[in-house]
């Protein structure tokens, strides 16, 4: 029996994660620790796990040191969700970004070091977005850290703090960097359920510059199954290490707006074009050969049966995401001063 703690869990992948180890691995215990910002949804955890002795939720914050500390003390593995994840929003408010991302990741590599005897594993949820544009493709774990975005610095800064903190202290630390995730429970700020809620509600898919901005797409069920084999790995094979969480499919934006009319049953005059997005990487793809190497990781479900899937659950959900519809876009204020909605 393990007891897994899991930063940021009532978001979107760890929510996600949580019910699939929560089902898989019915002896394990989890407990989540959450500050519920506008992305963290008590809603996005079942009754059936809130309701499970296996299960302690904390409300607090990942930069506060004592609560931390604590939590670490009673966690044999710690999976660290918590980030504020949103490209537009760091631009519109930068600083909690460094906060959280940063802070919040020192505090845990802390606790990590001081309990460094009965924490088995330290998996640090990265991102793709701290390569910047693709400069060779796919792109491997070796390719250069460009972060283009506030979001995507803070992150770049969170992931080599957790890097150095291996190679200094030697925690056993891993560090995933995921390429676009998509599915059940993502908040509408997104891409794919910003666009799915719109064709359900028969209303504009607004596209960032042209739409060409390719990126690579993997269904949050797959993603769930690879932190699944990075924590069942030999530690030797993994401690230190640096994985992407991705595909190898890349697709852009605008195809994507269509397939979601296409499956939705609506027209293609529903796209409407709105100005390229501040910090805008214009393309993403993973290289999945060290995953599957290392970790036998196999391919996931194609892209159209996920978005399937996520459609049909923005269906039959309405009531989860009709709440936060207000939230959907945010308004920035351009370099020359011209304010967007994005």
């Amino acid at each position: 029996m393990k007891t897994i703690l899991v930063t940021g869990g009532a978001g979107f992948i760890g929510s996600n994660f949580i019910e699939y180890w929560f089902n898989k691995y019915p002896e394990d215990k989890v407990i989540v620790l959450d500050v519920l910002t506008y992305a963290g949804n008590p809603d996005n955890l079942p009754e059936y796990i809130k309701k499970s002795t296996r299960f302690q939720f904390w409300y607090g914050n990942v930069t506060n040191d004592e609560l931390v500390d604590n939590l670490v003390s009673r966690s044999d593995i710690i999976l660290h969700f918590a980030a504020e994840s949103h490209v537009a929003r760091s631009i519109f408010d930068n600083k909690i970004f460094y906060i959280t991302d940063v802070i919040g990741t020192q505090t845990i590599a802390n606790a990590v070091l001081k309990h460094y005897k009965t924490v088995e594993r330290f998996i640090h949820i990265s991102t793709s977005e701290v390569y910047g544009t693709a400069l060779s493709k796919p792109m491997t774990e070796d390719h250069p850290l460009n972060p283009m975005s506030p979001y995507a610095s803070a992150k770049a800064g969170a992931d080599r703090l957790v890097y150095s903190y291996w190679a200094t202290y030697d925690i056993p630390a891993v560090i995933v960097r995921p390429f676009n995730q998509y599915g059940p429970r993502q908040h509408l700020e997104k891409v794919v359920p910003r666009f799915i809620t719109s064709a359900l509600k028969n209303e504009p898919l607004t596209v960032h510059g042209d739409g060409s901005a390719r990126r690579d797409w993997l269904y949050v069920e797959n993603t769930c199954e690879r932190l699944d084999k990075i924590i069942s790995a030999p530690l030797n094979k993994v401690k230190g290490e640096v994985f992407n969480i991705g595909s190898g499919f890349d697709l852009d934006v605008l195809a994507i707006a269509k397939m979601v009319l296409k499956i939705t049953d609506c027209g293609d005059d529903l796209i409407t074009f709105v100005g390229d997005r501040l910090g805008q990487v214009q393309h993403h793809i993973s290289s999945v050969d060290k995953a599957s190497n290392i970790l036998g990781v196999t391919q996931g479900i194609s892209f159209e049966e996920g978005l399937t899937k996520t459609i049909e659950w923005y269906k039959n959900n309405e009531e989860w995401w009709h709440r936060i519809e207000w939230m959907k876009n945010i308004q920035i204020m351009t370099k020359s001063g011209k304010i967007e909605s994005h």
